[in-house]
């Protein structure tokens, strides 16, 4: 029994570190901004892709606040052991909401699943998690795109803090502002505004000399 805290120390630290690694493996990088909630919040983003949850740790690490995420009870239950890393299944709501008082962040997908494009109608669980807990309520938009590299970068918008029945407005308008801001934006470089809160995968360096190589060989086949 004594080695048991231990135990489950390294594997949170191997999960956690898994995690990152896994976010710069595979993302050319994570940016955000907006007002950041300084004590316990509940996070409400839109859940447009598989990334979202990794994003919103990267996120509350970048801040320094503890997290705890809402999983789906089907995902939850095929890997259990993310609880070791703050996932809590549905039926843990009260769990979150006395982590909210705490002082964590806490984050509940509001449309309650995974749906690319438009905002799908929201779910009651954000709003009842931070009115119980008497926390903020956050909008926050996220947008995983492949813009002009050759890796997805990740985009995160804050919203200031809204009213439990002002929610889906809220989260509306920062994402609005969000994909503006993405469609507007030169897509070779970040967002402008946008901090770099994680570091990702950067495009292979140009080879002069392979070029030149290149270039002489092809020279002519127009």
């Amino acid at each position: 029994m004594s080695g048991a805290p231990a135990t489950a120390r390294a594997a949170r630290a191997m999960l956690n570190a898994s995690i990152r690694r896994s976010v710069r493996r595979d993302l050319g990088g994570v940016w955000a901004a907006g007002p950041l909630p300084a004590g316990g919040a509940v996070l409400a983003p839109n859940h447009a892709s598989w990334w979202d949850g990794y994003l919103l740790r990267e996120l509350a690490a970048h801040a320094g606040r503890p997290v705890q995420v809402l999983m789906d009870a089907g995902q939850y239950a095929r890997f259990p052991f993310l609880r070791l890393v703050g996932a809590v299944p549905p039926s843990g709501l009260r769990t979150l909401v006395g982590a909210a008082r705490a002082g964590a962040w806490v984050v509940v997908f509001p449309e309650g699943r995974i749906g690319p494009g438009p905002l799908q109608p929201l779910q009651p669980g954000a709003a009842w998690v931070a009115r119980t807990a008497g926390v903020p309520l956050v909008p926050v938009a996220v947008r995983v795109a492949v813009r002009g590299a050759r890796w997805p970068e990740a985009y995160l918008r804050a919203g200031a803090p809204c009213e439990p029945d002002g929610l889906e407005g809220a989260l509306r308008a920062v994402l609005g502002e969000l994909d503006a801001a993405l469609h507007a934006a030169d897509p070779e470089r970040p967002l402008p505004g946008y901090t770099p809160i994680t570091s990702g995968r950067r495009e292979p360096p140009d080879v002069p000399l392979a070029s030149r190589l290149l270039a002489r060989l092809t020279r002519g086949m127009e």
